[in-house]
């Protein structure tokens, strides 16, 4: 079953960034590329269409005519035929390397009559190279943690009066915002030092997020999480 929260958090998260930050803020598409990264951690749809226009416009997402795949003319006939949403990666699930369908977007998908790729996957990297793509377009985007991101959601959030989707991702604690599949690999000491945190818990003070986030089912509460003392002081706003 597909996780609807997050996939209607991921996409109030690329409005509010959108309307918050400045149009030449280059920023956004590396923002974008991390929430992304981190639905697809989840079971969730394919949501791109929720905000397409949002990000074409901040140059995350890409659309050019079908014909314009570097593959085309070799097999116009496949790409011709096409009548309805695909993604275009082909797997072998009998390969001794196939590792799932994580990797599905990487070579584009097609919604008729458009083709489309994201800023940083193979179908990306080869209408780079083939001169589709130019300048700032040619540039991947650029690592950010996601801490960072979610302290510039929350910033954007307040000003919309969007408590819901600010307690909503701090009710993802430490080990998901700052650390990683190994967990938080920083102390109390450490984590209130980060300018990122620091930011994210003035806002959930702020706007009194701290009892939405503990109402989320993401909610880890800190008698059961693995590093108790980092996700007590977590909670302790």
């Amino acid at each position: 079953m597909s996780m609807h929260e997050i996939e209607d958090l991921v996409a109030d998260s690329v409005r509010v960034l959108d309307l918050h930050t400045p149009s030449d803020d280059a920023r956004v598409r590396d923002w974008f590329a991390v929430l992304y990264g981190f639905q697809g951690r989840y079971d969730c749809s394919f949501t791109h269409f929720r905000v397409m226009d949002i990000l074409l416009r901040r140059r995350y997402a890409y659309r050019f005519p079908i014909d314009r795949h570097p593959d085309h003319a070799e097999r116009s006939a496949y790409f011709d035929a096409l009548s309805e949403f695909t993604g275009l990666r082909e797997f072998d699930e009998n390969a001794p390397e196939f590792e799932g369908y994580d990797s599905w977007l990487e070579d584009g998908y097609v919604d008729p009559p458009f083709l489309y790729c994201d800023a940083g996957t193979d179908l990306w990297r080869r209408m780079v190279a083939v001169g589709e793509l130019r300048g700032p377009d040619a540039a991947a985007p650029r690592r950010t943690p996601l801490i960072d991101v979610v302290r510039e959601v929350a910033v954007a959030a307040e000003k919309e009066r969007d408590h819901d989707l600010i307690g909503l991702w701090y009710a993802f604690g430490c080990d998901t915002l700052v650390g990683g599949p190994a967990g938080c690999p920083f102390d109390v000491t450490e984590l209130a030092e980060m300018p990122a945190v620091r930011d994210l818990r003035a806002v959930v003070r702020r706007t009194d997020a701290l009892s939405l986030a503990q109402r989320s089912p993401y909610a880890v509460p800190s008698e059961f999480a693995e590093h108790h003392e980092l996700e007590a002081w977590w909670w302790d706003l």
